[in-house]
Formats: C-alpha cells, sequence, structure tokens
C-alpha cells in the first residue's frame, strides 16, 4: 500500500526539475513565474507523478491552463488529490 503524499510546491518543483521537463529549472523560481511546458514535457511530468506517488492525473484541457506555474499546478493536483478536480 502506497502512503499518499501531500504534493506541495516543493514536489512539483522537484518533479519540473526532471532533465526531460527543465534541467536548468532555477531552485529560486517564483511560485506565480510563467512556465511552459510542452506536450512531452507534460506528458513525462504526469508520468513522474503517477510513478512516485500513486497519483494518476489526466488534465482535460481546459484544465492545462493551470499548468503555467508552479502555484498553479499545485492548486490543481491539490484539488485532484481532494477529489475535486472539477473533470465531472
Amino acid at each position: 500500500m502506497t502512503t499518499r503524499v501531500e504534493i506541495t510546491t516543493a514536489v512539483v518543483r522537484e518533479l519540473l526539475s526532471d532533465p526531460k521537463i527543465f534541467p536548468d529549472l532555477p531552485a529560486d523560481l517564483d511560485e506565480d513565474a510563467e512556465l511552459a511546458l510542452d506536450s512531452l514535457a507534460l506528458v513525462w511530468f504526469l508520468h513522474q507523478l503517477g510513478t512516485r506517488y500513486d497519483l494518476v492525473v489526466e488534465p482535460d484541457d481546459e484544465h492545462l491552463t493551470e499548468f503555467g506555474s508552479l502555484r498553479g499546478i499545485t492548486e490543481y493536483l491539490s484539488r485532484v488529490q481532494a477529489g475535486e478536480s472539477g473533470d465531472e
């Protein structure tokens, strides 16, 4: 049984620092700084999220706008974990 880990900005920052996503992500990147995830980076991020934290996320197109900053990603994933993704 996997222990559920709260997805925090630090967790999102760690996942985004993967060489296949943002190899040079600044450690002090502001939570609201604009990020541009291309489709392959997004797929890898979601894969790593599932592999490392057992959290399967399949955002709808309307939710992808939330993947534009550390804060946006963290808030979206927190809602998903709470069962409030809004995908219904």
